[in-house]
C-alpha cells in the first residue's frame, strides 16, 4: 500500500500548508576541513575547553534547526505528521547513513544507541544451546551485558579472551595470534569492540576480519563464525567504509562522534549477517503491511524489518541526516587527519611529563580519538575535578580499572591541547 493510498483509507487529509513543509531539510553548506566553522555550529559555552564531547554530542546548528522543525510539525498536527512521513522517511535516513557509511540502505537498521543495537543484535543472532560466543576482556558493560543476559536465557556459552596485557605496547601480531588460539571448534560468534573506551587502543579490524575469513574457509556452512564489532568510537573518525572492514554487524551510536541528535544509533549487517540474526522487537512501517496480509516478509528490506518499532522521539530520529551530511561536507579524510593530529600532539606531550603514565598507544594505527593516562598521586577523577576547576572538561573511564581520559575532537584546536596538556603538568 503507498503512502496516499494508506492516507486515504486513514481518512486523514494533510493540509497544503503541511505538505509543503515536509520535504527534505539540507544543511547549509559548509567548507571542507573548516573547522572554525563547524565550531560556530555548536552553542557550547565559549570559556570552557570541551574534551569529553564523546559522551554526548552538542547538537549542531543544522541538526538543531531540523528537529526544531519537526517537533514544530508534530506539535501542531501530530497525527497527520507521522502519517505523512513514517511509510517513507525511516528509509530516507537509513539511506543517508548508508552513504555516509559505504555501504547499502536496506542493510541499515535504526536504534536509539549503541547499548540499543548490541542489545537487539545478541539477542537475535541465530544460536542453539552450547554455540560459543567468544569476546574480549576490553568490551563495554553494554557488551558485556548482552552477551551474558542472552547466554543465560538460551544456553548459549560465553568465553573472553585478552588481546593485549599492556595498551600502550599491544601491536597487530599479537591481537591476530591471541585472537585465533581463543577461537575454539564451537565458537559462532567473536564480539569485540573498534576502540576501546577503557585504554583509547583502536583494534585492527580489518586484519582481523581477513584472519577469521581464512579460519571461516575450514568451516562447514553452518558452523561459520560471525564478527560482530561496536564501532561507535571510532565511527565519525575514521575514513572507513564499513563495508569494506570485513565484519558482519557494525554497530554504534550516532550521537556521539558523528555529532547527531541525541538518542540515535544504527546497525549495519551484511546480508550474511542478517540472514543469522532474528528481529527481536517488531518493526513498523512495510513490516506493518506484512502482518495486515498486503506484501510478503520477502519485500521488506531486511534493515527496516530491524529496526524497533513503536513510537519514538521522531524529531530526533528524523534530524540524523543533518548530522551525516555535515561530515561529508568536512571531507571524511580530512575529519580523520584533524582528530589523528590533535590526538598526537596531546600524546606527545602528555609522554612528555615524567609524572604521567600514558596508556593509548602512540600510533595512529593503534588508536583513534580517546587518549587515556594515569597523574602520579592523584586518582583519575581527582584529575577530572581539578581540570574542570580551570575551564577544561574530561571524563575518567568507567571501567574497573579506571584512568584520565582526554577526547581531542573536532570542536578542538591546538591551542586548547596545549592547555590541557599544561595543566596536566602543573599536577606534578
Amino acid at each position: 500500500m503507498d503512502r496516499r493510498a494508506f492516507l486515504r483509507n486513514s481518512g486523514l487529509v494533510l493540509s497544503a500548508g503541511l505538505l509543503s513543509q515536509v520535504g527534505e531539510l539540507v544543511a547549509a553548506p559548509l567548507a571542507k576541513a573548516d573547522w572554525r566553522g563547524l565550531r560556530r555550529l555548536f552553542p557550547l559555552v565559549q570559556n570552557k575547553s570541551h574534551l569529553a564531547t564523546f559522551l554526548l554530542a552538542s547538537h549542531p546548528k543544522p541538526v538543531a534547526e531540523a528537529i526544531a522543525t519537526h517537533r514544530q510539525l508534530f506539535d501542531a498536527n501530530p497525527a497527520d505528521y507521522w502519517h505523512s512521513k513514517f511509510l517513507t522517511i525511516d528509509a530516507q535516513v537509513a539511506d543517508a547513513a548508508a552513504q555516509y557509511m559505504g555501504v547499502k540502505g536496506h542493510q541499515v537498521a535504526l536504534t536509539d544507541s549503541t547499548t540499543m543495537g548490541l542489545g537487539l543484535l545478541y539477542s537475535g543472532l541465530k544460536l542453539k544451546p552450547g554455540d560459543e560466543i567468544l569476546q574480549t576482556t576490553h568490551d563495554h558493560y553494554s557488551t558485556d551485558m548482552s552477551i551474558a543476559w542472552r547466554a543465560a536465557r538460551t544456553g548459549v556459552e560465553v568465553r573472553q579472551c585478552t588481546l593485549y596485557d599492556s595498551p600502550s605496547a599491544v601491536n597487530v601480531d599479537q591481537v591476530l595470534a591471541r585472537m585465533a588460539e581463543a577461537i575454539g571448534p564451537e565458537t559462532r560468534v567473536l564480539a569485540v569492540t573498534w576502540v576501546h573506551s577503557s585504554a583509547g587502543v583502536k583494534l585492527p579490524i580489518a586484519a582481523m576480519a581477513e584472519k577469521l575469513a581464512s579460519i571461516n574457509k575450514s568451516r562447514r556452512a553452518d558452523a561459520q563464525i560471525l564478527f560482530c564489532v561496536d564501532g561507535v568510537h571510532g565511527f565519525g573518525i575514521e575514513d572507513q567504509n564499513i563495508a569494506e572492514l570485513g565484519c558482519d554487524f557494525f554497530v554504534a551510536g550516532t550521537h556521539k562522534w558523528i555529532f547527531g541528535p541525541r538518542g540515535t544509533g544504527v546497525i549495519w549487517g551484511s546480508d550474511k549477517g542478517w540472514s543469522q540474526c532474528d528481529p527481536v522487537i517488531p518493526s513498523f512501517s512495510a513490516s506493518y503491511e506484512v502482518w495486515l496480509g498486503n506484501m510478503s516478509q520477502a519485500d521488506v528490506p531486511v534493515g527496516e524489518h530491524m529496526s524497533p518499532g513503536g513510537f519514538h522521539s521522531f524529531e530526533h530520529r528524523w534530524a540524523l541526516p543533518e548530522a551525516f551530511r555535515l561530515h561529508l561536507q568536512l571531507g571524511k579524510k580530512s575529519v580523520q587527519e584533524r582528530i589523528h593530529a590533535l590526538n598526537t600532539q596531546t600524546k606527545k606531550g602528555l609522554s612528555a611529563l615524567k609524572h604521567v603514565t600514558l596508556y593509548t598507544p602512540m600510533e595512529a594505527s593503534l588508536s583513534s580519538g580517546l587518549v587515556c593516562f594515569d597523574v602520579q598521586g592523584m586518582a583519575p577523577d581527582a584529575v577530572v575535578e581539578a581540570l574542570h576547576k580551570q575551564g577544561i572538561i574530561m571524563s575518567s573511564t568507567p571501567y574497573r580499572q579506571s584512568y584520565a581520559r582526554f577526547a581531542p575532537s573536532l570542536l578542538n584546536s591546538e591551542q586548547e591541547i596545549d592547555q590541557a596538556v599544561a595543566a596536566i603538568a602543573a599536577l606534578a
